[in-house]
């Protein structure tokens, strides 16, 4: 007869899968905007009911991603997106995780969203409040604006190669971002979004080990004014 392992050994294996289980990712992706790129495309922006967002890179969101590429979503439909356990954070959400989309709204069916999609998938690391407040803390570390301006890079309508932007970023924050693009009316391409790479425990910057599908840039960047 095999020998019984010891009940407190059979709880700890069955705690270690649980946790394995919960944490159906490697690391997750901080998904910055630039406001002045959303805005100025064919489909244009709303401002959103608190005002004109301030112009400086706001929150698109915190997505747990894995090493191959691919991600997890909508993990628990149980887990629908609460105001009220966000509430001392409604406020800085406004200023640094502002919604564009139109009709002008309030906010919280961007939020919601982005918990129900992406922030269910780490719920063995975050519940509804540390999820939020956790980007906003790794948002406020990078200070990405100031790194690009001090290093000449100014939302003024002016273009810029991929390798300034870069360049000033890492010089500026320590970590070099995947930069997206868009295009705007005349089909120029515009700094649209930067993704940095947080380690799965989601409080510190890693290096990416996968970069995402994201659309490519062109030769000349153009930083629009918001």
């Amino acid at each position: 007869m095999a020998a019984r392992l010891p009940l407190a050994i059979l709880l700890a294996l069955a705690a270690v899968a649980g946790r394995a289980a919960a944490q159906d990712y490697d690391f997750f992706y901080l998904v910055l905007q630039w406001p002045g790129s959303y805005c100025d495309t064919k489909q244009s922006c709303c401002y959103p009911k608190s005002g004109k967002p301030a112009a400086d890179f706001g929150i698109h969101g915190l997505w747990p991603n894995r090493d191959d590429g691919s991600y997890p979503q909508n993990c628990n439909p149980d887990a629908a997106f609460n105001p009220s356990k966000v509430s001392d954070l409604l406020s800085s959400l406004r200023a640094k995780w502002p919604t564009l989309a139109c009709p002008t709204n309030d906010g919280l069916r961007f939020w919601g969203h982005e918990w129900e999609k992406h922030g269910t998938c780490a719920a063995g690391v975050f519940d509804e409040h540390g999820y939020f407040q956790a980007a906003l803390r790794l948002r406020d570390r990078l200070g990405v604006l100031a790194a690009l301006t001090s290093a000449g890079v100014n939302p003024d309508g002016g273009y810029y190669t991929l390798d300034q932007i870069k360049g000033a970023i890492r010089e500026g924050t320590g970590f070099e971002p995947y930069v997206e693009c868009n295009r705007d009316e005349a089909g120029n391409s515009q700094l649209y979004q930067l993704y940095f790479c947080v380690g799965a425990a989601g409080d510190s910057f890693v290096e990416c080990p996968v970069l995402p599908r994201g659309r490519p840039c062109g030769s000349r960047i153009e930083f629009p004014a918001f």
